[in-house]
């Protein structure tokens, strides 16, 4: 019962750490990366759909991204979709292909995106410690119940903490590999 309780919180945090990297993948760091686009909605005959799900979306060089879309009559509805989003990106196409050249991103813009992955990060570790939290709680209940001894409740908290101090470690590294990222010139 108490390994179950165990696995499950480390199943959850390990979504949280998932989650957080698709979230830092779609933040544009002055490289070319396709996720950037995942959450760009596009009008496909009356449906907002994702560019991914109607075109191939690639980046050949480190600055560029080339979008190929299936049916090249929604090319149109594709660049007016990158020009709502909040990306800051400017699409060119020359009737069969999209192009879009990342542009340097400026030290202010580098340190606004810095401020923006530490609050993801710091709620990734409040999530982290939520599903710990959650756990304790359990286990709580159950000393309570006198399903389980005092002592395996004080061992199973301590290994919850463990598991707990992993994650939260995972958040900073990949934090800090995120806004290493962001800082290069």
């Amino acid at each position: 019962m108490i390994d179950e309780i165990i696995m499950d919180s480390e199943e959850r945090m390990q979504k949280t750490i998932e989650v957080l990297r698709k979230d830092f993948a779609s933040l544009r760091a002055g490289k070319a990366n396709p996720a950037i686009l995942e959450k760009v909605q596009v009008d496909y005959y009356g449906v907002p759909t994702p560019i991914n799900q109607m075109a191939n979306v690639n980046a050949p060089e480190a600055r560029l991204l080339v979008i190929q879309p299936w049916d090249k009559s929604i090319i149109p509805n594709i660049e007016r979709g990158i020009l709502k989003s909040d990306l800051g990106l400017n699409p060119s196409s020359d009737g069969t292909v999209i192009r879009i050249i990342i542009p340097q991103l400026t030290q202010e813009r580098r340190k606004e995106l810095v401020k923006v992955i530490k609050k993801k990060a710091e709620d990734a570790r409040v999530g982290i410690r939520n599903i710990r939290r959650d756990a304790n709680d359990h286990f709580k209940s159950l000393e309570k119940s006198k399903d389980i001894t005092e002592d395996e409740g004080k061992k199973a908290q301590e290994d919850v903490q463990k598991v707990t101090d992993k994650y939260i470690a995972e958040v900073d590294k990949v934090l800090s590999n995120k806004e290493q990222e962001i800082m290069e010139i």
